[in-house]
């Protein structure tokens, strides 16, 4: 069992950035390392991947919307995870939600499905004005 508990949401101009964080609990942690991502869902619409992370943080995944704009990132030692946004657009808008799962064994892999992750935050929402 883990818990997570997403940070960083807010209110942003076009253009502007925000940094967003998922700190991650649970006894399981001192056994087993979670293949991490970062999910959203705009009103009316899926709950859809914007990146996603391996183990090691050596393979990371990311939506064709946010290539080039957004970066994930982990620190294993602090059990967190992170997604830098930057030149965010209004089209951004959206709950924002981390994940986590420990699907398979391996330190070379992401998941990209929303039903592949186990473990899911609260949810934090950005909001980007025109």
């Amino acid at each position: 069992q883990v818990q997570l508990v997403e940070s960083g949401g807010g209110l942003v101009q076009a253009g502007g950035s925000l940094r967003l964080s998922c700190a991650a609990s649970g006894r399981s942690l001192s056994s087993y390392v979670y293949v991490m991502s970062w999910f959203r869902q705009a009103p009316g619409n899926e709950r859809d991947i914007v990146a996603a992370i391996s183990r090691n943080g050596g393979i990371v995944y990311y939506a064709d919307s946010v290539k080039g704009r957004f970066t994930i990132a982990r620190d294993n030692a602090k059990n967190t995870v992170y997604l830098e946004m930057n030149s965010l657009e209004p089209e951004d808008t959206a709950v924002y939600y981390c994940a986590a799962t420990r699907r398979g064994n391996s330190y070379g892999t992401v998941y990209t499905r929303r039903s592949e992750y186990d473990y899911w935050g609260q949810g934090t929402q950005v909001t980007v004005s025109s």
